[in-house]
């Protein structure tokens, strides 16, 4: 898809729908070393949105959504979170101003508990009376990991962590959560579940950035999408006209 324009591709001051900008990425560009891995990505996410970002591997989707989080810096462009300029700040400072992130691989503490791992996802909260209502919140989203509160994380299926890794996440009560790869290694059951607890938190009022390559399965749960590659945002439209798209369809979706 490299060699193709579209005119959906748009500023990130444009929100459309009367919706506010909650996170905004423009014109970023992230390095490892001398290597350019971002070579000015913009997107945003309106509050209230799913927006998903679809790709291949390689094409930039994690580093983008690194780079939100402050574990990467961007050398050009800016980051901002309800108008507040982010991208330079440590990633714990980004947690604290309403950026969570569930990483893809999980990356769980598995040696802790269930318990142990939620309460980490709080960690940098002050409001510590409301924890145990939003751990309550995560139970009653992931009812296995009620079940298995008290087990080391490590000795759970891969379906639960990934649940756990998500509870995590939202523990921090975010304003935004990123989802990377959520689906990864589960089985399609597993990975239907999953979506519709992403739906479900979304529902509850979480704006969420998700990345995944199941490009039919983040489409169909998505308001907006937007395509990377090398680096680069090539496509965005509505999630619906992402599916349709002739193009997406037989570079994401696997028809011929």
């Amino acid at each position: 898809m490299s060699d193709r324009t579209n005119q959906s591709v748009t500023g990130v001051a444009s929100t459309g729908n009367g919706r506010a900008a909650m996170l905004e990425v423009d014109g970023i560009h992230t390095y490892y070393g001398q290597i350019e891995a971002l070579k000015g990505v913009s997107l945003n996410v309106r509050d209230g949105e799913i927006v998903t970002l679809i790709g291949g591997n390689g094409a930039g989707k994690t580093t983008t959504l690194r780079t939100i989080s402050g574990l990467m810096h961007p050398r050009q462009g800016s980051i901002k979170l309800q108008g507040q300029v982010i991208d330079q700040m440590p990633a714990h400072d980004v947690v604290a101003q309403g950026i969570s992130h569930s990483p893809e691989g999980r990356r769980i503490f598995p040696r802790m508990s269930v318990r142990e791992n939620l309460e980490l996802g709080a960690f940098l909260r002050k409001d510590r009376t409301e924890i145990q209502s939003d751990m309550d919140r995560v139970f009653e989203l992931f009812p296995r990991l009620k079940e298995r509160f008290g087990q080391t994380a490590g000795t759970m299926s891969g379906g639960e962590q990934q649940m756990l890794a998500i509870g995590r996440a939202l523990m921090a009560k975010p304003k935004v959560l990123l989802l990377d790869e959520p689906s990864m290694g589960l089985a399609p059951l597993l990975v239907e579940q999953i979506f519709n607890i992403v739906q479900e938190i979304n529902a509850q009022g979480t704006t969420i950035l998700l990345v995944e390559q199941n490009a039919l399965m983040a489409l169909s749960v998505a308001h907006r999408g937007y395509v990377i590659e090398t680096g680069n945002i090539v496509l965005h439209d509505d999630a619906k006209a992402l599916q349709q798209n002739e193009l997406v369809r037989k570079a994401y979706l696997g028809e011929e």
